[in-house]
This record gives structure tokens, sequence and C-alpha cells, in this order.
């Protein structure tokens, strides 16, 4: 089963940071994907008064066949457009991915378009209210 749910524990953050290979910050929010009990991604982000900011979407680094649910895009899917959620129910309804190394597919996946600086970001203007097919492009 798949879950995603918020990092309480900013030990847990930092353990799962590690595990996934990006830097922990301790002033960030996290989101964690769970497929069977075990860890397969963090989302690291944070709401400014700009907007949403998205600083890590990556998976856990250990993909061996003991672990086979750590490449598994459809839990960083959800992962991503749940955080992309929670955002716009803070009334934040804008945001950008900044993290390094973009897995652009899986950001293209989730809505984000990359604009004229090459930078990620999405309008969530109702983006979870409207039919989702108006965002695609």
């Amino acid at each position: 089963m798949l879950k995603v749910l918020p990092i309480q524990s900013k030990l847990h953050q930092e353990e799962l940071c590690l595990k996934c290979d990006v830097t922990f910050n301790a002033d960030l929010l996290a989101y964690e994907a769970l497929v069977e009990e075990e860890p397969v991604g963090i989302c690291q982000f944070k709401l400014t008064d700009r907007g949403g900011i998205l600083y890590d979407l990556a998976q856990v680094a250990d993909r061996t066949e003991d672990n086979p649910a750590c490449s598994n895009f459809e839990a960083m899917f959800v992962m991503g457009r749940g955080t992309l959620n929670f955002i716009d129910l803070c009334g934040v309804h804008y945001a950008t991915y900044q993290g390094e190394n973009p897995n652009e597919s899986l950001l293209r996946a989730i809505g984000f378009t990359k604009n004229e600086n090459g930078i990620f970001e999405i309008n969530l203007e109702g983006f979870f209210t409207e039919h989702c097919g108006n965002h695609k492009k």
C-alpha cells in the first residue's frame, strides 16, 4: 500500500534525507512516501510570501533487489501532488521547484512547466478544484 505522510520528527527527516542522498534542512517541511511501510522518497519544501518552494523530490538511493519499491514513479508522483495540494490548501497558489538535478519527466507529470528562465513552476489556482486537463501544456 502507498502512503504519503508529513514527517513529524526532524530526526526522522534527517535520516530519510541521508537515505535519499539529499541535504537535510531543519527549516523545511517534509513529506515521505512509503510503499508497504518502507520509505521510498522524501519531499522537502517551504511556504513563502512569493509561493511554495520544493527543494527535494527524491527517491531512496538504496535500490537493491531487497528493496525494489525504491524505484517507484507513482509514489513520487503522489507525494509531489500531495505536497502541492497542501501548499494550495494553505492559500498559496503558486509553486516552484528549486532542487538540484530535477527529474524533468516527474516534474512535468506532476504539472510543473519550465519557464523562460529554466525554472519549473506551477500555478495552483484551481488546479485541485477544476479539471486538471486545463493545466496541461
